[in-house]
């Protein structure tokens, strides 16, 4: 739906020959067979209907952050004044965090017992703190990742996404700047993205985001310490590390 070209190192499915748009029945093909996986695993285990339930709501949520992010930023439609730190929030939040990061914990603890809301609550705390540092990182390697690790060319700038970079990006520039960014972000032409990117590095974007790593990390440190008291910290811990510093 956002006419991406390859997703984690391979052609998109929906490129491949003869499928086209019979790319999205085979997508509801495999939100059904998740269903039809957990009444066979687990249909008479005593988490079941929590299981069910969390896969229903986490569906919901990253179809609401899918929708926000799309009119957020249709294609050919470029109005930075979309761009807001707290839209941006909403889309990592509902698009990513959510199903990326708390799912598969929350999955984990409905499956050792652990059921209470005060300790659901705790983890997604961590959790969806997780889920954004780990978007941010993101659009970061979007743009100046290499391809040959992500796995995937990055199309923020041409597809008008409504990314960290663009949104620091304005909070940074001058009337001059954002000017350029008016006439190059959002287009498709590589002389206008090499625009953006040059703009990106005169602002000292690089710079920004190793900070925003470096802080971002010692605050998951910090709410780890405060929420995970009563569940397995080396858990929230394992997670942070593995995606810190990441590069793919």
């Amino acid at each position: 739906m956002d006419a991406s070209l390859t997703r984690r190192g391979q052609l998109c499915w929906y490129k491949k020959e003869g499928i086209g748009l019979d790319a999205v029945n085979d997508a509801f093909l495999l939100e059904s067979s998740v269903y039809r996986l957990l009444k066979k695993y687990c249909g008479e285990r005593p988490y079941y209907l929590h299981l069910l339930e969390l896969f229903l709501q986490t569906a919901y949520q990253t179809e609401l952050g899918q929708m926000l992010d799309l009119i957020t930023a249709p294609i050919s439609q470029v109005d930075l004044n979309r761009f807001s730190e707290q839209r941006y929030k909403a889309i990592v939040k509902y698009k990513t965090a959510f199903y990326s990061f708390y799912l598969p914990v929350a999955a984990a603890m409905y499956m050792a017992g652990i059921d209470s809301k005060e300790e659901h609550d705790n983890a997604k705390a961590i959790l969806l703190e997780m889920g954004e540092f780990f978007q941010i990182q993101d659009d970061y390697l979007d743009c100046f990742g290499d391809p040959e690790l992500t796995g995937k060319v990055g199309t923020d700038i041409q597809d008008n996404k409504c990314s960290w970079l663009v949104v620091e990006c304005l909070r940074r520039v001058t009337p001059e700047q954002r000017q350029i960014l008016e006439e190059n972000y959002g287009r498709k032409e590589p002389e206008k993205v090499a625009k953006v990117k040059e703009l990106y590095d005169t602002l000292g974007m690089r710079a920004a985001f190793q900070e925003y790593e470096e802080s971002s990390y010692q605050r998951l440190q910090e709410l780890i310490k405060k929420h995970a008291d009563r569940l397995p910290k080396e858990i929230f811990l394992g997670l942070a590390r593995k995606i810190y510093k990441r590069q793919k």
